[in-house]
């Protein structure tokens, strides 16, 4: 819900937005954000939109409370841009910690700390390059769909490849 309402903001669109979260992303909280700020006054923050602190973030850089200048709002691929982009040294990360290690390969040198260090999701830690592997080889763990829902997914994802601008890398 918090990763649809950023979308809905961001596009102008009217979404129907299902109300649920990720309890890993949810369990970053404004206060987590807040007391790392604080503690860390001049670090970049980057917050991923489908953390719960999210919408609170962008209330808090229009009080004033957080740093409107050095606080962004990005999908995991735009915080490890703007990591790599940015001349700044020290970032604060709202997400999943499994996170920083992509953010930390494509910004050696630079200290990514974690808004809180206990955003450890256990499911997506389960999915290894080996599993997918063999999923993919064997044909096991094969997920069916009704095919008006498939067919729905796929005009989806093809229309969000037509809209990615040429700039954006594709792992």
């Amino acid at each position: 819900m918090f990763l649809g309402a950023h979308v809905a903001r961001m596009t102008g669109r009217k979404m129907d937005v299902w109300m649920g979260e990720c309890h890993v992303h949810a369990g970053i909280s404004p206060q987590d954000l807040k007391a790392r700020v604080d503690a860390e006054p001049g670090a970049e923050v980057l917050v991923h939109p489908e953390c719960g602190c999210s919408t609170q973030a962008i209330w808090l850089m229009g009080e004033g409370v957080l740093p409107e200048e050095r606080t962004k709002i990005l999908s995991t691929g735009g915080m490890v841009n703007e990591a790599a982009r940015t001349p700044a040294e020290k970032f604060l990360v709202a997400t999943e910690t499994r996170t920083l290690h992509q953010l930390r390969e494509g910004s050696p040198g630079k200290v990514l700390q974690p808004i809180n260090e206990y955003a450890v999701c256990q499911y997506m830690k389960a999915i290894t390059p080996e599993k997918l592997l063999r999923s993919l080889r064997d044909g096991v763990y094969e997920i069916t769909v009704p095919e008006d829902v498939r067919v729905r997914a796929a005009q989806s994802v093809e229309r969000m490849i037509a809209i990615t601008p040429d700039t954006v890398p594709v792992p």
